[in-house]
């Protein structure tokens, strides 16, 4: 734990947070230029970029998922690249691959498409594991190898996946181990009555509303520094913890019912990501330290995709979400 984060922070750190967040507000009302809700859509991507996370989502076609992160894309002055995944897709159509010269009879190296700041996964689970693999390694380590060389991505990195609910037929649906990768998952709703007024008027109109450049991505870079000063006390710590144990052995939380429901818990990487993703929720707040609030907004974001459930829950038609809800309402707010 470092130095910055053991001691509350004096009215003049407060202040700095607060003054740093400022942009947040520029790049949202950006973005709602061409956005029309999805509210809670820009928050989750904002805190996938400050606090260095990918984001998985989930919904039916049509709804800005890919309109969404090509317009944070263009509010950051960064590439962006939308990568459609087809059964017949290769590892070498995403990473790139070695062209052989025969001019100057040497092997040039083609870089793929997730050489770009902001990558659109779309329909993952439509391409086999092998390609899956490819993306995922790619997110973890930051870097890609192409025969024998390594390159590292460029920074700020952020893989947006989109998903179809599986069971639709010609899916491979990902792996456990490899969904856990991902920091946020989050479920996209349809909008309300009002809101598709007006997105059926722009898109109707002479011009479609077009996004500004507001930032560089030197801002997102900086403001990561920043997102790790945010103050975390030790009872939100601890509260996150409880949460996350509560997953595993929900029978110690008075939670018996959930026992035989849950086939594994969430794994460490979900106490990690659940405190990062709160700190830059405070962040977007512009508050210069955690609460509860902020832990309790992204649980069922961070937490969803990483319970493992029984055939049981599946007979009683619990879903993760359900237990989730569950665990707020009994483990102790601090």
């Amino acid at each position: 734990m470092t130095e910055s984060n053991t001691q509350p922070p004096a009215p003049e750190e407060q202040q700095k947070i607060k003054n740093e967040a400022s942009w947040v507000e520029l790049l949202k009302s950006e973005i709602g230029r061409v956005i029309v809700g999805q509210k809670y859509l820009v928050d989750r991507l904002i805190v996938g970029l400050l606090a260095n996370g990918h984001v998985l989502l989930e919904g039916v076609p049509g709804l800005a998922k890919t309109l969404a992160v090509k317009t944070l894309s263009q509010c950051l002055r960064a590439d962006f690249k939308r990568i459609q995944f087809t059964p017949d897709l290769l590892p070498a159509d995403i990473i790139g691959t070695q062209i052989y010269s025969p001019k100057s009879e040497k092997f040039t190296i083609k870089k793929g498409p997730i050489f770009a700041n902001f990558i659109l996964a779309d329909e993952i689970n439509r391409a086999p594991a092998k390609v899956q693999s490819a993306l995922l390694e790619a997110m973890q380590e930051r870097q890609v190898t192409i025969g024998g060389e390594s390159f590292n991505l460029e920074e700020p990195f952020l893989v947006m996946a989109t998903q179809n609910p599986v069971d639709q037929e010609g899916t491979y649906p990902l792996p456990e181990a490899q969904i856990d990768r991902f920091m946020l998952k989050i479920i996209i709703d349809y909008p309300t009555k009002d809101q598709e007024k007006i997105i059926m008027r722009n898109n109707l109109a002479k011009e479609f509303p077009k996004a500004n450049s507001v930032l560089s991505s030197k801002v997102i870079l900086h403001a990561r520094n920043i997102v790790k000063e945010v103050y975390m006390d030790e009872k939100i710590e601890q509260y996150i913890i409880d949460i996350v144990f509560a997953t595993r052995n929900p029978e110690k939380f008075g939670l018996e019912k959930f026992q035989h429901m849950i086939s594994f818990g969430c794994s460490p990487r979900a106490s990690i990501n659940l405190a990062a993703a709160s700190k830059a929720y405070a962040f977007i707040k512009r508050r210069g330290y955690v609460i509860p609030e902020d832990v309790r907004a992204l649980c069922h974001d961070v937490l969803r995709h990483r319970i493992g459930l029984t055939y049981e829950a599946e007979a009683e038609n619990i879903t993760s979400e359900d237990i989730i809800t569950e665990i707020l309402n009994t483990v102790e707010i601090p």
